[in-house]
């Protein structure tokens, strides 16, 4: 799943080529995708993109309109969704159902994206609308811990009386907005926390820790994001993991075996030594814990 680094990485690219561009065409190849009805898709044509920011894992695509209206293009890649961009945008027709393309647009100098989703399992979600708060993801989300950086005070509080295992609270975005799956795994490696560890029962001196490595963490990966055009961004994020999608390879901080809990629709990679005192965690799927 894009996370913050990557959809900032986006959003970055977007704004650079974006800037004054006019939508000469929108065709949805999804209906299914589409979760508004007004304005209407068709609205967005003649339209001028004003800029391109980011709530949590949406993109914001701001227009205005031929009749003078603000009208938001806002899109989540879910899972496995992901935006391809042309410099110029193929002629060739798009079969709904017969291709993993979503949406396209169409810009006035020839370029263009396609939004599209793999596999049979379709969370995609595009939005038309003129207030980007009326989107439900958006708002019920939690704070940007970049926009301005959360501060360990911030964060204190957001950890405080919450019973819950932190792993899973860096993923709660009415939380925390833009973390995920992988880079909360990243965070809890580098800040030397059990995924299982409960929120509320973290001392002074772990708070601190993974508020430092969340800060960090994301910091550097939006570094590495940026600038880069989307068809490298999601190998710039494989290369930077070092414990998801790792699983069986060395860490790279102490040289044990990176290990996994599988749950139903996704999984965990950690380090033994460095998060858990060296004892292998519960894998979901024995429902107990290894010896």
């Amino acid at each position: 799943m894009p996370e913050m680094p990557e959809v900032q990485g986006l959003v970055d690219y977007l704004d650079d080529r974006l800037a004054a561009r006019t939508i000469t065409k929108t065709t949805v190849a999804s209906i299914a995708a589409l979760k508004t009805f007004d304005p209407p898709i068709h609205a967005l044509i003649d339209a001028e993109v004003r800029g391109v920011t980011r709530h949590g894992k949406f993109i914001d695509i701001l227009t205005l309109t031929s009749a003078g209206d603000e009208v938001h293009l806002i899109f989540h890649l879910a899972k496995a969704g992901w935006l391809r961009w042309y410099d110029a945008l193929p002629a060739t027709a798009i079969k709904p159902g017969r291709t993993p393309i979503a949406l396209r647009i169409a810009f006035d100098d020839g370029s263009g994206f396609d939004l599209t989703e793999a596999g049979t399992k379709k969370s995609l979600a595009v939005y038309v609308t003129r207030d980007a708060q009326t989107v439900p993801g958006i708002a019920r989300l939690g704070p940007d811990p970049l926009r301005p950086p959360l501060s360990l005070e911030e964060f204190r509080t957001m950890l405080a009386g919450r019973r819950t295992q932190i792993k899973g609270l860096l993923r709660d975005q009415s939380i925390i907005g833009g973390i995920g799956n992988a880079y909360s795994d990243e965070i809890l490696h580098a800040a030397k926390l059990s995924p299982y560890a409960i929120a509320a029962t973290l001392g002074e001196e772990e708070t601190a820790r993974l508020h430092q490595a969340m800060i960090d963490t994301l910091t550097h990966a939006v570094s590495v994001a940026s600038g880069k055009p989307p068809a490298e961004l999601k190998d710039a994020k494989r290369a930077g993991m070092n414990v998801h999608a790792q699983a069986g390879k060395p860490c790279p901080v102490c040289g044990d075996t990176v290990r996994s809990v599988f749950f139903a629709d996704r999984s965990l990679e950690y380090c033994p030594t460095c998060q858990t005192g060296g004892k292998p965690l519960a894998d979901r799927r024995l429902s107990r814990l290894l010896k």
